[in-house]
C-alpha cells in the first residue's frame, strides 16, 4: 500500500465527523450522466446468454435470492412454509440450490430461525420503522437489536429519506453508525450484516443515488439496497448500475467491499440475467456471488424455478407446480 493510497484512506474514515466535510465529499462526487447511463443499462440489458451458461445463471440467480415476505398479513405458519421453500426450492430436484436468504419482519424472526437452524441461509430482517423510517432513534435501535437477539444474522435498515433530501447528511451517516453497532450480537457471535435501503424511488436524481450510496457505505454498510418495494418506482437497471459503480469506486479507494442488493419488481429470468450481466461487465466476477450480490424478491424464484425446469426437463411446469410466494 502506498503512502498516498494509505493517506486517501485515512481521509475517507475521518469524513463522517463533520457536516461540512462530508457535504463537500458527496457533493464533489461525479454528476452522473444521465443519458450515459440509461443507455449503457439499456445496453447491457440486450445481451443474451445461452444452453449452459444460461443453466449457471439460473442456479446462481437462485442462490441469489432473499426470499421476501413483508405483509401484514404475515403469519408464523407461512413464514415458516416460506423458509421450508428457501432450503429445498424444487422438492421434486435435490440439485437446486438453496437460496441466499429469507427476509421478513422482525415479529417473524423466530419462527423462521427454527426452520434454517442449522442451515447455509441466512436469515434477513427489516427493521428501523420499515418502510418508512419515520421513528426515533431509539425505536430504531431497538427494532434492530430485537431482530438480531431473535436470530436474525442480516438487518434490511432504511435510511431516513427525508433528512437526506434536507441535505442533513450527517444525521443520516451517525444513525447507520448507531444501526450498525446494534447489529451486534449479544453473545459474542459474529454481527449481522447491515444493508442500507436507499429507497432509490424517492431520491428523485442518479445523483442522489450516487451520494446516498456513499453516504451509506462510509458509514459502515455491507450492502447498499435499492428499495423497500413499498413506493411505486423500485429496482431499475439504471439505479443499480449506479450503484454498482459506486461500489467499484468505493473499494478501489478504500480497499472494502460493499454488495448490492435490487429489490421490487424483478420478477423473471431475463430481467434477472440482465442484472447479472450487468454486475459482471461493471463491477466483474468479485461481485458475481451471494456474498456481493442479492435480489429482494418473492415472485422471482418461481420463474427461475421454471426456466430451470424447462432446461432440465426441455417442457415448462405451470406457474401453480411451485407452491406460491
Amino acid at each position: 500500500m502506498t503512502a498516498t493510497t494509505t493517506s486517501a484512506r485515512s481521509d475517507l474514515s475521518e469524513l463522517g465527523r463533520s457536516e461540512t466535510t462530508l457535504r463537500a465529499f458527496l457533493h464533489g462526487l461525479p454528476g452522473v450522466d444521465q443519458v450515459g447511463v440509461e443507455q449503457r443499462a439499456a445496453q447491457l440489458g440486450t445481451r443474451s446468454i445461452k444452453t449452459t451458461a444460461k443453466a449457471e445463471a439460473i442456479d446462481l440467480a437462485i442462490r441469489m435470492v432473499d426470499l421476501t415476505t413483508l405483509e401484514g398479513a404475515d403469519t408464523p405458519g407461512k413464514v415458516r412454509a416460506l423458509a421450508a421453500k428457501a432450503l429445498r426450492p424444487d422438492p421434486a430436484d435435490p440439485t437446486c440450490p438453496h437460496v441466499g436468504a429469507v427476509c421478513v419482519y422482525p415479529a417473524m424472526v423466530p419462527h423462521v430461525a427454527e426452520v434454517l437452524r442449522g442451515s447455509a441461509v441466512h436469515l434477513a430482517s427489516v427493521a428501523t420503522a420499515f418502510p418508512s423510517g419515520q421513528a426515533p432513534l431509539e425505536v430504531k435501535l431497538a427494532d434492530t437489536r430485537a431482530a438480531v437477539a431473535a436470530g436474525a444474522d442480516e438487518i434490511d435498515m432504511v435510511i431516513n429519506r427525508g433528512a437526506f433530501l434536507a441535505g442533513r447528511y450527517a444525521e443520516v451517516h451517525d444513525e447507520i453508525r448507531a444501526v450498525k453497532e446494534a447489529c451486534g450480537s449479544a453473545d459474542g457471535g459474529p454481527p449481522a450484516h447491515l444493508k442500507v435501503i436507499l429507497e432509490t424511488g424517492e431520491l428523485a436524481t442518479y445523483d442522489n443515488v450516487r451520494r446516498a450510496s456513499w453516504l451509506a457505505m462510509l458509514a459502515g454498510g455491507d450492502f447498499i439496497k435499492t428499495s423497500t418495494g413499498k413506493v411505486p418506482v423500485a429496482a431499475t437497471l439504471p439505479v443499480t448500475l449506479v450503484m454498482l459503480e459506486a461500489v467499484r469506486d468505493f473499494r478501489a479507494a478504500t480497499g472494502r467491499q460493499v454488495g448490492v442488493k435490487p429489490a421490487g419488481g424483478i420478477k423473471n429470468t431475463k430481467d434477472a440475467i440482465k442484472y447479472l450481466v450487468m454486475v459482471n461487465e461493471t463491477v466483474g466476477g468479485d461481485w458475481l456471488s451471494p456474498d456481493w450480490f442479492r435480489f429482494g424478491a418473492s415472485s422471482l424464484l418461481n420463474d427461475l424455478l421454471m426456466q430451470r425446469t424447462k432446461l432440465t426437463t426441455g417442457t415448462y411446469s405451470g406457474p401453480d407446480y411451485f407452491t406460491l410466494d
